[in-house]
């Protein structure tokens, strides 16, 4: 069965992220070149730019790729408990999930970078926060739940700039999460019964 051009440019899209996700997650972003991620991909230079307006742009896909999988972490982490315990194993998660350095530099560090806050947070809008907001509603239904997600959000993204620049990530994480519990705990107990 011959594929249609449409299955074609997706695989071939598909590709290109990869062999990008590769690239930005080990050397970062401003020492990787269009021909590095082309010759990984097995394709010409033209073909990556036929698929993506430049390298900002690629960046975009590969965060956005970046935060589908990190959505899809919390949403098994949070899945079958109580609301509260849902949040906070999604928060755990999330906390977890900063501590592969590929992820660091495309989530934390390259990408609010060169895409700037107001990128970054759309295409968080539409997975994580999204997660997280309905977490909160669940967990506490009295509350406004878009103010609690901006404020944790806030929270797990100053945690994860802490672990990302911390010089042993894995052990800064125990603290990191002990106050993030600390948090919760508060939030909480702030929730109407």
């Amino acid at each position: 069965m011959r594929r249609s051009q449409a299955d074609r440019s997706g695989a071939t899209t598909r590709q290109i992220v990869a062999a990008a996700t590769e690239h930005f997650g080990t050397t970062g972003y401003a020492a990787t070149s269009i021909d590095h991620i082309a010759r990984t991909a097995g394709l010409t230079k033209g073909a990556v730019y036929h698929h993506f307006d430049g390298k900002p742009a690629l960046l975009r896909a590969v965060f956005a790729h970046a935060e589908e999988q990190r959505a899809r972490q919390l949403a098994e982490a949070a899945a079958g408990l109580e609301p509260w315990a849902a949040v906070r194993a999604g928060c755990h998660a999330f906390l977890r999930g900063c501590l592969d350095p590929a992820a660091r530099r495309i989530l934390l560090l390259d990408g609010p970078a060169v895409l700037g806050w107001e990128e970054v947070r759309a295409v968080e809008a539409e997975h994580s926060t999204a997660l997280l907001r309905h977490g909160l509603a669940k967990a506490a239904p009295g509350r406004d739940p878009e103010i609690r997600t901006h404020l944790l959000l806030g929270a797990l993204c100053e945690a994860g700039m802490l672990l990302a620049r911390a010089a042993d990530p894995t052990v800064a994480l125990a603290s990191v999460g002990t106050e993030i519990d600390v948090l919760l705990d508060a939030l909480a107990a702030g929730a109407p019964r």
